[in-house]
């Protein structure tokens, strides 16, 4: 699974993860893909840190809110981001 955080006014990502390559530690009880798509969620808000950004719009492009999708919003939010 691919995150990113884009600027929709020039168009560019300003940052991006692929939870492949993120450690499978410290997803709580989740597992398998559930806990790469936390992860990367807990990541991208991590790098969003560092540029100082602390609000998103979480565009889900068109898939619904469960499963993987719902788990990277929750790492996101539990790690600071606010949407």
């Amino acid at each position: 699974m691919f995150v990113q955080l884009i600027d929709d006014g020039s168009g560019k990502t300003i940052a991006s993860v692929n939870s492949r390559n993120l450690k499978s530690t410290g997803a709580g009880d989740r597992k398998g893909k559930i806990a790469e798509a936390y992860l990367a969620g807990k990541d991208v808000a991590e790098k969003a840190k560092v540029l100082k950004i602390t609000s998103v719009v979480f565009d889900r492009a068109g898939y619904k809110y469960h499963g993987r999708v719902k788990a990277v919003a929750e790492g996101a939010r539990d790690n600071g981001l606010q949407f």
